[in-house]
């Protein structure tokens, strides 16, 4: 599997993570592979082999593009053969704001929306291996899209407090840091995310703890929990088994047989 990110424009860095392309080989006979919680919500494009999720006791293939909204436990995708995917990483508080969407929970969403009139320019560019063209393209729509909506700027301060401080900060913290109240400040972070201050920070805490233990599988976790706000190890291990379905220490112990690392920050696929 091949990973890359890139740095989206200066324009678009209070909504948009990164931009990244990814290249899946799986042969033909059919593989799945599984997408971990964290903190982002993802709008996919994939090119080549349909993406699949299990649905009423089948498999049923996903459009392209799609999306993923936050994810509170993994979910498994099933291809074949060449798959290629470019994917716009966007913060949860901005994504829906961003596409004119309704907010709304659950993890994979299918869309109606204009960016899939970008498909079939992608498609050609794709398959003429020409990325960095089919990303200028997706980057060109969202500098267009972000032309056309104000951003607010309460939860801008709210993610960048939250962003900086990986998720420990208690909802009064993050209120303060965005000058709201924190009536003011859940209201409108539910309204444009559908979740809750408290809910996307524990998600940006998993996902430092599952980053660190996929690098550093010997790291003690008792620090871990001291570092990142948890009242103690215990409760890192509850919070870590509810969004991964697995232990901690099952976790490090799949880390350490080399499972392949498909991004610097993390994964964004492991080989399930």
């Amino acid at each position: 599997m091949q990973h890359q990110e890139f740095e989206p424009p200066e324009e678009l860095r209070d909504i948009i993570r990164c931009f990244w392309y990814n290249v899946k080989e799986s042969g033909e006979p059919e593989s799945s592979f599984e997408v971990q919680p964290d903190g982002y919500a993802e709008i996919i494009f994939y090119f080549g082999s349909a993406i699949s999720m299990a649905s009423n006791g089948g498999l049923q293939p996903l459009p392209s593009p799609f999306m993923m909204g936050l994810l509170n436990q993994p979910a498994i995708f099933h291809t074949k053969n060449r798959l290629e995917i470019i994917g716009i990483r966007c913060y949860p508080w901005t994504v829906f704001d961003l596409l004119g969407l309704p907010s709304g929970k659950g993890g994979v969403h299918k869309f109606e929306h204009p960016i899939a009139g970008l498909q079939p320019t992608l498609n050609e560019l794709i398959y003429a291996s020409k990325i960095d063209e089919a990303l200028a393209v997706v980057k060109q729509y969202f500098l267009n899209a972000r032309s056309a909506n104000s951003n607010s700027s309460l939860l801008f301060k709210a993610g960048v407090a939250m962003r900086e401080a990986n998720g420990t900060l208690p909802v009064s913290q993050v209120a303060a840091a965005a000058h709201a109240t924190v009536r003011t400040l859940e209201r409108n972070f539910k309204q444009s995310s559908g979740y809750t201050v408290k809910d996307v920070s524990a998600l940006m805490r998993f996902e430092q703890v599952r980053n660190r233990l996929w690098h550093y599988p010997d790291a003690k976790l008792s620090a871990l929990a001291h570092e990142l706000g948890y009242t103690d190890q215990s409760h890192l291990s509850r919070e870590f088994k509810r969004y991964s379905g697995t232990t901690p220490a099952a976790f490090a112990r799949k880390a350490k047989k080399g499972k392949q690392v498909v991004s610097n920050d993390f994964v964004a696929f492991v080989q399930a």
